[in-house]
């Protein structure tokens, strides 16, 4: 009996302390629940919301192939003079040169054996031709040709999709920096791809120091960060800045506020672009396999001329949500002609 008694209280105790430990987000954080975007890191933890976001974004190859014409010094070739037919006849034999870019893609609808991604633009925008002049006595670029590069084909393509992972470019807007891809896989796919189930927000509702979480590939290795908002809703499209610190391939990366604590998470744009500087440098020739250069030896190997980029970390701008849903809009009957009825966020109805 006694025991019976001991325990009850005990039980009664427990909960008595269970109960008060156990305070509500309400009760300590009551400024928080304002409807507006948090700028404070979350109260609590989400990883295993973050691990269900990370399933649908993934990073996206593009590479391009491209037949190269390269003229002699005496030639004087104009681009306008440098049709197909000119190239036949002129060229028995041309080099085939391929240009690659990474960066990250994020699958917003997966309906049955179709799936569609979006990424920005730029990943995936290579130029039909590319053209190099030839410079003058005066060191200025001429009219006249050096080459001429044409492109064969390119494939656009995720490693470890499903069948073959190659997709195919369902629409783009270079202006707005936003591309859709799809696929169509010939069976279903097993298990079925993960599309981002979490709705959309309002890039324009963000304000000065709104934390966000960013997905991506960077360096081809799939992570997840933290951001810091400034400058938002810049050019009244809902435009912001960012300060997380990028590498090259999490163009395409998308961002997630949350409103009024976790799991509240809200897409609210992708990341487009990192500030960066580019300059000219001497280089080595390429392929030169001199394996060390000492700096107190002079170098007498051939000298070139090499663009090289400097990134700026830690300043970022990113495509607000509300142009991909307009985007998404604008194409939603070319899409469906095309067998794509896109719900976005998945399970939505078309916007």
């Amino acid at each position: 009996m006694r025991t019976h008694r001991c325990a009850t209280t005990l039980a009664a105790l427990a909960a008595a302390v269970s109960f008060s430990c156990a305070p509500t987000y309400k009760e300590v954080f009551p400024t928080l629940l304002d409807g507006r975007y948090d700028s404070e890191f979350p109260y609590r933890g989400c990883s295993e919301q973050l691990e269900e976001i990370g399933e649908s974004v993934k990073m996206v190859n593009t590479i391009a192939y491209y037949r190269t014409y390269f003229f002699a010094p005496d030639e004087q070739v104009r681009p306008a003079d440098a049709g197909t037919d000119f190239l036949r006849e002129r060229f028995k034999g041309s080099t085939v040169i391929s240009s690659q870019a990474a960066g990250t893609a994020t699958v917003i609808s997966s309906e049955g054996r179709r799936v569609v991604l979006v990424t920005c633009a730029h990943i995936i925008g290579f130029p039909d031709t590319a053209v190099a002049f030839r410079i003058g006595p005066d060191h200025r670029p001429t009219e006249f040709l050096r080459s001429l590069a044409v492109k064969e084909r390119q494939s656009i393509y995720i490693a470890g999709f499903p069948e073959t992972g190659e997709l195919e470019l369902l629409a783009k807007d270079a202006g707005a920096d936003v591309a859709l891809l799809g696929k169509t896989f010939d069976n279903e796919p097993f298990p079925r791809v993960r599309a981002l189930a979490y709705p959309n927000g309002s890039a324009k509702q963000l304000e000065w120091g709104s934390f966000v979480y960013l997905f991506g590939y960077p360096s081809g290795f799939k992570m997840v960060t933290k951001g810091i908002v400034s400058n938002p809703n810049k050019d009244r499209r809902g435009t912001f800045l960012l300060d997380a610190v990028f590498n090259r391939g999490f163009s395409g990366g998308i961002a997630l506020a949350i409103r009024d604590g976790v799991p509240n998470f809200e897409l609210v744009g992708m990341v487009k672009l990192v500030s960066g500087r580019s300059a000219y440098v001497l280089a080595p020739a390429p392929g030169d396999d001199t394996p060390d250069y000492e700096s107190g030896v002079p170098y007498t190997g051939d000298v070139f001329v090499e663009r090289r980029m400097d990134i700026e970390y830690g300043i970022a701008q990113a495509v607000p949500v509300e142009v991909i849903v307009e985007f998404i809009r604008e194409h939603r009957d070319e899409l469906a002609a095309r067998g794509y009825a896109v719900r976005f966020p998945a399970g939505k109805p078309a916007p």
